[in-house]
């Protein structure tokens, strides 16, 4: 067998996989891309009520924490004002020598 013979075969298979592999059309390109582009828009959506769901309970839990605060000073407050007259209760009821 001479090289031309074994080289032929090989040129064949070679133009026959760049024939047969080919590109994708444009139509089938955009087809996929408007699929995906779908998709990415159904998840941007989600995700901007995700955040606004998230956005509102920080607001929600910064005002219940704000509320806490006032209620711990109050009962600070509340507490004080039982001390003081939880002593002179106190003094009221010492015997007298």
């Amino acid at each position: 067998m001479s090289p031309t013979f074994k080289i032929a075969p090989l040129m064949v298979v070679l133009a026959g996989s760049l024939g047969l592999g080919g590109c994708a059309t444009k139509g089938y390109v955009n087809e996929q891309i408007a699929t995906v582009n779908q998709r990415i828009d159904g998840l941007d959506t989600k995700l901007q009520a995700t955040d606004g769901t998230a956005k509102q309970a920080l607001a929600e839990a910064q005002a219940a924490s704000g509320q806490a605060q006032q209620n711990a000073s109050r009962l600070d407050q509340l507490n004080s004002r039982v001390d003081g007259i939880d002593q002179q209760l106190q003094q009221k009821r010492k015997p007298r020598n």
